[in-house]
């Protein structure tokens, strides 16, 4: 590094540390900042970063806090944007880039999360080992803003450690966004009526399938594992992350986190799904106020006093200056209140421990085997999913999240609870073992695809008459009784089998699998029916009688070449709880299909397309660009393989006509825990954010096809394989 290079990255670190150290109340200095530079490149000197040839990283570090720098720096070459992003909504400083509104998402995180008690209380009592990963983790996010000075953060110029704390868990859509915004922006802004007239935007559909199939029912006796998550697109990196310390872990990390949220070592994979159980409660609270003023609410015989603190929000103004609103906000001990219902505050109960939740988030990645990787969830800090667990030992399990609260049963907790009974309260945390989980079951696999724990192991599954009601709110999914005959057909597994599992084509909303009894009645058969009550000298029949024909013998499964998964998709959106419903929507679908393409007789992938022009976080779509023909189908459908496609916005302002996905299938990996472990994996797109880079958009043929590529895992793997081979800062 020569001077004027050793000059420049002195001013970066020197003025990208102000904003930050001025808010504490001091001054920076060039000491300081010439101490930062110089930890950084003694941690760099300890960490290679090779990029094989798909672009994936794999990160070695002399220790486990060298491999986070190192893990952190490569993220933030692949995707800077995503990683600020992702603290600023986690700090609740959206608002500062994307105006003022962004402001009731923010105050809806600073209810819960506040980074002032996150620096000044928490992170102080962090373990020794923990707070050497945190400052890792800032130390590479920082080393990498140092060294590309053309990158302009759009708020965060310096990471602390300490902001790790405020996003300890990788799931798409954590608790907190449970709580609906504006129903808590009526309250806090005093516009009661506002609810009722703008109620809550529906949310992205998403969900995720995981399986693990034991050694007496594979070909060679070893695990395996299924590893499918569905969610928007991009959300996550794909890494390989080794340290001299042990650490060994593949697999896919949410942007600037510094573990892998699902993925695989050596000898332990990990797959989570989101989960139906509910560890979300609302607490609606009787408050009385006093002659002073005074706010109480009622607990039992008592009348407490409602905590009140005051949150100050900065945002972005139209001009781009600075502004700020301050929020007197209110809580009880069942939690911060959210919004008002009947009459009623409503209190917001979530898990709220992040210094455990990042112990465990990390921990679980180096777990060897089930019975350590149990012990890592004895911080009983995971809430929002379910685990599809295999090892090497050949053991498999599905676990439900461990943040269980006992509740009173006799209470409906789908549904604001009266919080003013103390016998609404949480009664604790359930033991891990006794929660419905299958461990080992006799029947050789588990699976869940967001669906209730009562079918993940067939008949070995838990039942649900042993359990209170609160431990699923979402029954069975389209995509769960297709996962299950599948599997239940196999008595075989290898690595591909499962793979051709996770990609069955198959559409049970269409035609459902029969049950153990009579055959459900799909879409299809109800719409035949519909039209074969018209009469026969009927115009409309006539009309009807091919695309009703082309359904009717259509086998209900997706490709790229099917016209019927065209008209299927395109009239099943629309209304069908009657038989005019069903035929008039027919006609709907094929009036559509004809007004945007020409025929109602047009193959699916003309239609389902995977697209990326851009590293925008919103893209935009165009329908005179190039795009990837996608065979699978949206999850609510029944398709295993998921991929949620519509028409999008373009850069105009217009709708395309095509569907554009933004979200299902994201990094899918197959995992074989043998001797030797072996893996292939695909991912939407490719492994960089940046449009110019080869790997943008290099697996997204593959990922059309689910053609999964070989994982390089150990290091005889990546031999003529690699792209580059570096140190953070060169």
């Amino acid at each position: 590094m020569n001077e004027a290079h050793r000059e420049l990255l002195s001013r970066r670190v020197f003025l990208g540390g102000a904003a930050a150290v001025a808010a504490a109340g001091l001054v920076p200095g060039r000491a300081s900042a010439e101490s930062d530079l110089a930890r950084w490149r003694g941690r760099a000197e300890c960490v290679t970063i090779t990029r094989d040839d798909w672009g994936i990283p794999h990160v070695k570090g002399r220790t486990d806090a060298d491999a986070v720098f190192g893990m952190m720096y490569a993220q933030a070459e692949d995707d800077f944007n995503r990683i600020e992003t992702n603290y600023l909504t986690n700090l609740g400083r959206l608002a500062e880039a994307n105006g003022e509104s962004a402001i009731w998402q923010d105050l809806r995180q600073r209810l819960f999360v506040d980074p002032e008690v996150l620096k000044r209380d928490l992170y102080p009592r962090c373990p020794a080992w923990l707070r050497k990963l945190m400052q890792a983790w800032a130390d590479g996010l920082n080393y990498y803003l140092a060294t590309h000075p053309e990158v302009r953060p759009l708020v965060l110029t310096r990471f602390e450690p300490w902001m790790a704390l405020s996003f300890t868990e990788g799931s798409i859509g954590g608790d907190i966004t449970r709580a609906s915004l504006p129903r808590l922006q009526a309250f806090y802004d005093n516009k009661a009526a506002h609810a009722a007239e703008e109620p809550e935007p529906p949310r992205e559909p998403t969900g995720s399938n995981g399986i693990a199939i034991a050694p007496h029912r594979t070909r060679d006796g070893h695990a395996l594992l299924l590893i499918n998550p569905h969610t928007t697109f991009y959300f996550r990196s794909e890494q390989h992350v080794t340290s001299g310390e042990g650490l060994n872990a593949y697999g896919a990390a949410t942007w600037g986190q510094f573990f892998l949220y699902q993925g695989f070592n050596e000898n332990a994979g990990w797959m989570h799904t989101s989960t139906g159980t509910d560890n979300v409660d609302e607490f609606a609270e009787t408050i009385v106020r006093a002659a002073d003023g005074g706010l109480f609410y009622q607990y039992g015989t008592e009348s407490r006093p409602v905590t009140k603190k005051t949150i100050t929000l900065s945002y972005r103004t139209a001009d781009s200056g600075p502004a700020r609103r301050t929020f007197t906000v209110f809580a009880t001990h069942h939690g911060p209140i959210v919004g008002e219902a009947d009459g009623k505050w409503i209190a917001f109960a979530l898990m709220n421990k992040p210094v455990e939740a990042l112990q465990q988030s990390y921990l679980r990645t180096k777990a060897r085997n089930y019975r350590e990787y149990l012990r890592v969830a004895e911080f009983k800090a995971n809430s929002s999913n379910n685990t599809i667990f295999a090892d090497s030992k050949g053991e498999i399990a599905f676990l439900m999240p461990q943040f269980m609260p006992i509740r009173d049963d006799r209470f409906d907790y789908a549904k604001p609870v009266d919080g003013s009974n103390p016998a609404t309260d949480w009664k604790g945390l359930y033991r891990l073992e006794n929660l419905p989980q299958a461990v080992n079951p006799k029947n050789g696999w588990v699976f869940n695809t967001n669906n209730w724990p009562w079918t993940c192991a067939g008949p070995d599954s838990p039942r649900a008459a042993d359990y209170p009601r609160y431990f699923d709110q979402a029954g069975e999914t389209e995509r769960g009784p297709h996962a299950a005959r599948l599997l239940k057909s196999h008595p075989v597994f290898t690595p591909q089998t499962l793979r051709d599992v996770a990609f069955d084509s198959h559409l049970p909303a269409f035609a459902p699998d029969a049950g153990d009894g009579e055959p459900i009645s799909g879409l299809v058969s109800q719409l035949v029916e519909a039209w074969n009550k018209l009469p026969g000298d009927s115009a409309r029949k006539a009309k009807l009688a091919d695309p009703v024909g082309l359904l009717r013998d259509w086998d209900c499964r997706w490709s790229a070449d099917s016209t019927a998964t065209s008209l299927g998709m395109f009239w099943a959106v629309l209304p069908r709880a009657t038989d005019e419903q069903r035929l008039a929507s027919l006609e709907t679908a094929m009036d559509q299909l004809t007004r945007d393409f020409g025929s109602w007789r047009v193959p699916w992938g003309e239609i389902n397309r995977f697209q990326r022009l851009d590293d925008a976080i919103d893209q935009r779509f165009d329908d005179t660009k190039p795009s990837i023909p996608v065979p699978f189908a949206p999850g609510a459908s029944g398709s295993l393989a998921s991929f949620g496609a519509k028409p999008q916005l373009t850069p105009s302002g217009g709708t395309t006509k095509r569907y554009y996905g933004t979200s299902g299938n994201t990094f899918v990996a197959v995992v074989e825990f043998g001797p030797r472990l072996r893996a292939m994996a695909v991912r939407e797109g490719g492994a960089s954010g940046h449009p110019d880079s080869p790997h943008f958009t290099d697996q997204a043929e593959r990922y059309a096809k689910g053609d999964l590529r070989p994982v390089y895992f150990y290091p005889e793997d990546l031999e003529g394989h690699v792209e580059r081979s570096y140190r953070p800062g060169e």
